[in-house]
């Protein structure tokens, strides 16, 4: 296990669950289960002497119950442009080999469905968020207005994909995942944003 590594950028995911999604506070969520479409945009990174600067991972989860009982069905993208040092480096990130809290949420994964290289889109403008994961689906959700005219911001909650940072409330417009088996639609549910700092 290796404890020279860090990597920072941005993420979002839109899941099944109503606005506020009940799982950041631990409560079970909306209809039992959860699915989730994530999307991660690492601005700048590393594992020991490999650059992973400006690549992109997504993935798209099923939990069977809550998120922190664990036995989550997972399947992993990785950014086409990534050479296999780099694949490797985010799948050994991923599934948790070099600690931090990526093995966290590795932790809860019962079984990876899949691992595939594909071209991700990843964009952020405009309160509007935007993930396309080659052929397999796509993600748009809109960041919702505040009283004030700004975000919708949740701070201090108890589970998060991005510790220490608050999230960003949204609402999804439309969300697509075809594979494995799955043929997943939905659209107003709630969306969360973050930057995210991840290391050993």
């Amino acid at each position: 296990m290796s404890t020279n590594w860090k990597i920072t950028g941005q993420y979002f995911e839109s899941c099944n669950c109503d606005l506020v999604c009940p799982c950041i506070f631990l409560a079970p969520p909306t209809e039992g289960f959860c699915e989730a479409f994530v999307g991660w945009h690492i601005e700048d990174g590393h594992l020991d002497g490999v650059q992973l600067n400006d690549l992109k991972v997504a993935a798209w989860l099923h939990s069977p119950g809550s998120l922190t009982d664990g036995n989550w069905k997972l399947a992993l993208y990785i950014d086409e442009r990534a050479n296999e040092a780099q694949k490797d480096a985010i799948v050994a990130l991923w599934s948790g080999d070099h600690g931090g809290h990526l093995a966290v949420i590795a932790g809860l994964v019962g079984e990876i469905m899949s691992v595939k290289q594909v071209p991700i889109e990843f964009t952020q403008e405009n309160r509007t968020h935007y993930l396309k994961v080659g052929e397999f689906g796509s993600n748009t959700m809109q960041e919702l207005e505040g009283e004030d005219g700004g975000k919708v911001v949740v701070s201090n909650h108890p589970l998060a994909v991005s510790p220490s940072e608050p999230v960003t409330i949204s609402k999804s417009v439309a969300a697509i995942y075809k594979d494995n088996g799955y043929d997943w639609h939905q659209s107003e549910k709630v969306g969360l944003s973050a930057p995210f700092t991840y290391a050993a």
